[in-house]
C-alpha cells in the first residue's frame, strides 16, 4: 500500500510512525508538525508553535506524547540574518507534546546549535537528542531535566548515539 501525502512545504525533515495506530507525524522545514492517517490519507491534525525548522519527532510508545527538536526564529530576527545571528540566541528547542490535547507540555533547553534527532527510550522517562553542538544529551522527560550531557565521538552521530544507549541502558541494567 502506497499513500501519496501532499502539503505546502519545501522539505520534510522527519517523520515517525505512531507504535499502535495507523499514524505518521512529519516535521516540516516550514515549522509545521502534521499528524497523518495513512490508512486513509487524511490529515488528522497540525501543531504550528514552532518558528522554525521541526528537524525530528518522535511519538511515545504507550504515553499520547510525542517530542519534537526544533530550532525556533526568534521574532526580532529576519530570516536573512539567520545564520550569523542565531548563534547568539540559545534557542535550540526540544518539545514534549500531548497529542490528545493539542498542547505543547514543556520545553527543553540545552543544546547550543541545531537540534539534529530526537527519540523517546522505549522503556525508561528518557529523551535522547543530538545536536551540531556535538554532544548527545539524555533528558529525564518526567522530572524535566537533562540527566547527561556526551561528547560526540564524531561528527556523525549515528554510531555515537547507538554507543551511547547501548552504554547507558547497560549503566541502569
Amino acid at each position: 500500500m502506497f499513500t501519496k501525502f501532499e502539503t505546502k512545504s519545501n522539505r520534510v525533515k522527519g517523520l515517525t510512525f505512531h507504535p499502535k495506530r495507523p499514524w505518521i507525524l512529519a516535521s516540516l522545514h516550514s515549522g509545521v508538525i502534521q499528524l497523518w492517517d495513512y490508512r486513509m490519507g487524511t490529515l488528522i491534525d497540525r501543531f504550528d508553535e514552532h518558528e522554525g525548522p521541526v528537524r525530528g519527532v518522535h511519538f511515545h510508545n504507550s504515553q499520547p506524547l510525542f517530542v519534537s527538536g526544533v530550532v525556533d526564529i526568534p521574532p526580532f530576527i529576519g530570516r536573512s540574518q539567520l545564520k550569523s545571528d542565531l548563534m547568539l540566541c540559545d534557542d535550540y528547542k526540544i518539545k514534549v507534546w500531548n497529542h490528545k490535547t493539542h498542547r505543547c507540555l514543556f520545553t527543553l533547553l540545552g543544546h547550543l546549535d541545531y537540534i539534529r534527532t530526537v527519540q523517546f527510550h522505549h522503556e525508561n522517562p528518557w529523551i535522547v537528542s543530538a545536536s551540531d553542538d556535538q554532544t548527545i544529551r539524555i533528558w529525564n522527560w518526567q522530572s524535566r531535566t537533562c540527566i547527561s550531557v556526551n561528547p560526540a565521538i564524531d561528527f556523525y552521530f549515528r554510531e555515537s548515539l547507538r554507543l551511547l544507549l547501548y552504554h547507558q541502558y547497560s549503566l541502569y541494567h
